[in-house]
């Protein structure tokens, strides 16, 4: 189970939520880290208080049949690593949650906003739905091939999976541009500096440009954050 901090609210409480990631960055083993200060976290309730109204009316303009209300958590056990992800609990609430290493590594509200504005993004866009239904689509496509090659029961499920696989990958980097430009809008229009913001891009792994890779390159996300800013500068 997972113990999250609810920021409506009050630091460090616990619940319960069940869990779906998207594909996040790859991340190393950390051992237990700092807790943010008591400004830091001051800081982050902050952000959530700007942001969040900021996704939920987009996401409310932009969307039908899409629940909106936004709930952002933070994951409270102190060994993991710095990370943030999207998911949707049971009732199809969606949940944006932030590890404690995350919130304590952030260097300013910028990084903040820019991150949860990424994953509201990501929420707003449907990206969980067409995730599944691409994974569903490749596990059919490799199925129906292993089984036209001729393969048995082991063979045909081994096939489907990696077909589930290939399919997500293959969309993933798409995704993630894709919360990045609507994220770099959302935190724009909460008062934030997003080109700021994204420069915590450069204190990540880069994953280059791999084939079938989840993320893109970590140059081609900040250019994308800075032409996009550019276009709002310009009232596009």
């Amino acid at each position: 189970m997972y113990r999250f901090l609810s920021v409506g609210l009050a630091v460090l409480l616990s619940a319960c939520v069940p869990t779906t990631e998207l594909p996040g960055p790859e991340q190393t083993p950390r051992t237990t880290g700092p807790m943010p200060s008591p400004a830091v976290q001051r800081q982050f309730v902050q952000v959530v208080n700007r942001i969040e109204p900021i996704a939920e009316q987009l996401c409310r303009e932009t969307t039908r049949g899409v629940n909106c209300d936004i709930q952002i958590v933070v994951d409270t056990r102190p060994d993991l690593p710095p990370n943030a992800f999207q998911t949707l609990d049971e009732s199809g609430r969606p949940i944006v949650g932030f590890t404690l290493a995350l919130i304590a590594d952030a260097r300013n509200a910028d990084e903040l906003a820019f991150v949860m504005g990424h994953e509201t993004a990501h929420h707003i866009a449907g990206h969980i739905p067409r995730q599944e239904q691409s994974a569903m689509a490749g596990a059919m496509m490799g199925a129906v091939l292993a089984s036209m090659s001729g393969a048995d029961e082991a063979g045909i499920a081994q096939a489907r999976d990696a077909g589930a696989v290939l399919a997500v990958r293959n969309y993933s980097k798409d995704f993630e541009l894709e919360a990045d430009a609507l994220g770099t809008q959302i935190a724009w229009a909460a008062g934030y500096d997003p080109v700021r913001g994204a420069q915590f891009f450069n204190r990540l792994p880069d994953p280059g440009d791999r084939f079938l890779g989840s993320h893109p390159p970590n140059a081609q996300r900040i250019a994308l954050v800075q032409k996009t800013v550019a276009r709002l500068e310009a009232g596009q």
